[in-house]
């Protein structure tokens, strides 16, 4: 290890970072700074990876959880050589710029995973740790090590209070991942000032009863950082966190080891006697070590050629493992080794859409060796059990089926993770009422454009005697509401089977399939395509001969309650202007072309709607009096009392329909 070429590397990106956030006027200088030595040990020395190959399979993994201090991140990955510029760094911030406030994967080459939201980068990592193993466990064989990598993570006091952390902390306690090693940067400051004003846990005690390793050492001992990471990698049976003790800021004469310098630009008296102090010239600004550049030069070639010998074994291994790499070559482009055998169902049988679901799950799992998925505790009421490749474990790394615990808001950052880490199709499944507890996981995946699947049961009222704590209300708007988030939310079991496959073909984004705990009958569709049809957004399940002067639009179970309604009003016959939509998606029909939206709801008719939850979002297609909504929370007691109860019936539809 060559320590002073890493010293002028560190010095480098100490002066990158404070000059970018200076010329932003915005930023967080504090760790790029207090951090400097770690980046330069990890690009410089420790990390296995090659900037000319920014997705090289067995690259190892960094993300910086701690995403504030994203200059940390910018300036190592402009030294290391990856596709980010002196220019990018002097537009941080800026809008378009490559380098933005919090890094965001897709921006750059090098950023694993969009970070920011605190303790998210860490649950995210335990997913691409979780990844490495299935890999490592599906493709290595006794001859050839193909998948043999670590996920590195730096984290903060922050990250570490947020219950995010905690619960994928556990989780990766528990299974054992000893290719996941957490670097802390314990500089004991925080926005308001001392930790000591709120966080006086002992951090150590709290990972060793995880299940984790322990070790601690110094932010800036280069070969304390080295002997620490190699008795990490000793310890193949447990997740490391590696606490280091540092200063915030270092390097800044006056605001180093404050909250000064945790979240606004140094100033520039500061940086100036920053530089003073470092011996590096006051101009020009976004100085760079020459030697810094020297070394990476020579470091990239070394990498290069590490890469160069892996892909040696790993195409020694397609050649003598073709049936494997056939198998990997699928899971990458997203096809299926099987034909998928989806459950047929008959009219008028009556099936949970999560029953229905279930079966899904089990054809998917037969058809995609990628495709894996597990809930929060719920695997009975969720309906997702899966035998194929059995229950993942430290025992069973090939395993499908994931056993995430109550733990909601990390499963959905771990299946991110796993999701980013590739080549897997992972779902993750819960109560719809307890999306709340992993909404934000959602937000992220939805920005990050990742297709998790999320599973929501029991979703509505209609849950029943669990009461308002378990019915949910204000759900299925408060999804609507994410950018880039499907939400399909199927009417009956035939629906529920091209929900799934809709949900397996979307690759730009996450897919929530909203299902039912109680039995909907499986009805006779009008429209003779509609499955094809169902991927725009809505079909017509009821037509009328003639145009239509009424459109009752429903979704889920409530597109049984329409065709009721129009029983009650008399059948066929005495509705002869009325039809009956099955809105499974909202967002996909509103993105149609006008024409498409004008044939399924012509210009000019009245529509009514019906869900089981509140109104907000359906004024768009219908009058506030022609919507039946529940706008309070449930009671507890069989469901269709509570219906009845808050008036959502069949009967109170058909009078807002014959009005």
């Amino acid at each position: 290890m060559d320590i002073k070429s890493l010293e002028k590397v560190a010095l480098s990106a100490r002066i990158l970072a404070m000059d970018a956030i200076q010329k932003a006027n915005a930023g967080h200088p504090g760790l790029p700074l207090g951090c400097a030595e770690l980046g330069a040990f990890l690009y410089g020395s420790a990390l296995k990876h090659d900037p000319s190959d920014p997705s090289w399979i067995d690259r190892d993994r960094f993300v910086l959880s701690a995403g504030h201090g994203s200059m940390f991140l910018y300036a190592h990955l402009h030294l290391a050589g990856y596709g980010i510029s002196l220019d990018d760094i002097k537009t941080f911030r800026k809008v378009g710029s490559k380098c933005a406030g919090h890094p965001e994967v897709g921006m750059a080459p090098g950023i694993e995973t969009t970070t920011g939201p605190l303790g998210q980068g860490l649950a995210t990592a335990v997913g691409m740790a979780v990844a490495e193993t299935m890999m490592a466990a599906r493709f290595n064989t006794p001859k050839r090590k193909i998948v043999d990598h670590y996920t590195y993570v730096l984290v903060g006091d922050g990250c570490l209070q947020e219950g995010v952390a905690s619960e994928a902390s556990s989780f990766a306690g528990h299974y054992q991942l000893g290719k996941l090693i957490v670097f802390y940067d314990s500089n004991k400051i925080t926005i308001d000032g001392s930790t000591d004003l709120d966080f006086t846990e002992d951090v150590g005690k709290r990972y060793e009863a995880y299940g984790w390793q322990v070790l601690r050492g110094d932010m800036y001992d280069y070969a304390g950082l080295e002997k620490l990471v190699a008795e990490a990698k000793k310890d193949s049976g447990r997740p490391s966190i590696i606490i280091l003790k540092s200063v915030i800021g270092k390097g800044a004469p006056t605001k180093q080891g404050t909250a000064d310098s945790h979240g606004a630009p140094l100033g520039d008296e500061e940086i100036a006697k920053a530089k003073a102090a470092l011996g590096v010239p006051a101009e020009p600004a976004f100085w760079v070590a020459p030697e810094a550049y020297a070394y990476y030069e020579k470091r990239r070639k070394e990498l290069t050629a590490a890469r160069a010998a892996w892909k040696a074994e790993y195409n020694a291994w397609r050649a003598e493992e073709p049936a494997l790499a056939a198998e990997y070559d699928a899971y990458v482009a997203g096809k299926s080794q099987k034909p998928i055998d989806f459950p047929a169902f008959a009219k008028g049988d009556k099936v949970a859409t999560r029953s229905a679901s279930g079966k899904c799950i089990v054809a998917m799992n037969k058809a995609y060796g990628n495709f894996l998925g597990g809930t929060a505790d719920l695997t009975g009421p969720n309906a997702t059990a899966m035998k194929e490749g059995g229950d993942y474990n430290a025992a069973n790394r090939a395993g499908r089926y994931l056993r995430y615990g109550i733990r909601e808001f990390a499963m959905a950052a771990i299946a991110s993770g796993i999701c980013l880490h590739g080549p897997f199709r992972p779902f993750v499944a819960t109560f719809m009422v307890f999306s709340d507890y992993l909404r934000p996981a959602l937000r992220l995946a939805a920005l990050m454009k990742q297709p998790v699947i999320y599973v929501l049961t029991h979703d509505s009222i209609f849950v029943g005697e669990d009461g308002p704590t378990h019915q949910p209300i204000e759900h299925l708007a408060s999804l609507r509401a994410i950018p880039n988030v499907r939400v399909l939310r199927p009417a009956d079991a035939e629906e529920t089977a091209v929900a799934w496959r809709m949900a397996m073909e979307r690759t730009d984004g996450p897919t929530v399939i909203a299902l039912t705990r109680q039995n909907v009958p499986v009805f006779e569709k009008a429209d003779p395509e509609w499955a094809m049809s169902m991927g725009l957004g809505a079909y017509v399940v009821k037509n009328t001969e003639a145009a239509p002067d009424t459109v009752i639009v429903a979704t889920g179970s409530e597109v049984s309650m329409a065709l009721a309604t129009v029983e009650k009003l008399g059948g066929a016959a005495a509705c002869a202007g009325l039809r009956v939509v099955s809105m499974v998606s909202r967002e996909l029909f509103f993105a149609q072309p006008k024409p498409i939206r004008d044939a399924i709801l012509p210009p000019g008719v009245r529509v009514v709607v019906a869900e089981a939850g509140i109104a907000m979002g359906w004024e768009r297609l219908a009058k506030a009096e022609d919507i039946l909504s529940i706008e309070t929370f449930g009671e507890s007691g069989p469901g269709n009392d509570v219906a009845a109860h808050l008036g959502f019936t069949a009967e109170a539809l058909a009078k807002i329909v014959s009005r």
